[in-house]
């Protein structure tokens, strides 16, 4: 039986995807352990997910931010090979939001998580999405990743979470709570 351990990067540091190692604390990694604790909270979601299409389109969001982390982790030698995620992945994206949102009412304000646990864990999903997609910004402003469309797909992946909720909370009967108390 093979080992799931490497010892590689005991020495703080961790391999791209080509030639090449860096700190396991710079920013291409930070990216990295965000985008994947962005996969982890859409799988919890899932997870409690009962609408087999719901979980369906998850599972694909899912799939769509690994390909976008392997083009982050892809070293920069590599990267105009390497074009994991096109611009017709945000187009689905947006197809998803207005499929969902034309059943639900979009409030004009800020919201409270916390009117469904579905709704409270894509509140958390989108949250970790919006930190990833801080995160991939900086890598475009520095230049250590090209490709604009992982930012466009985070933006648009944040308001299918966000969508989303307000979606769970309508199908939980209960009516989403507004930032400020009216």
């Amino acid at each position: 039986m093979s080992r799931i351990y490497t010892r590689n990067g005991d020495d703080g540091r961790t391999s791209l995807l080509g030639k090449g190692r860096m700190p396991k604390h710079a920013a291409r990694m930070e990216a990295l352990g965000d985008l994947d604790e962005a996969s982890a909270g859409i799988g919890l979601v899932r997870a409690q997910n009962t609408d087999p299409q719901i979980a369906e389109l998850l599972k694909a969001v899912q799939r769509d931010l690994y390909s976008l982390m392997t083009e982050v982790a892809t070293c920069p030698e590599n990267a105009e090979r390497i074009r994991a995620l096109e611009a017709q992945r945000v187009e689905w994206l947006e197809s998803q939001i207005e499929a969902i949102t034309a059943d639900v009412a979009i409030p004009a304000e800020f919201i409270l998580p916390g009117d469904s646990l579905p709704g409270a864990t894509l509140a958390l999903a989108r949250a970790i999405v919006r930190r990833a997609e801080r995160r991939v910004a900086g890598l475009l402003d520095s230049g250590e990743v090209r490709n604009k469309v992982l930012l466009h797909y985070l933006n648009r992946l944040s308001s299918l979470c966000f969508a989303l909720e307000l979606s769970e909370n309508a199908k939980a009967g209960k009516p989403t709570s507004l930032a400020k108390d009216k």
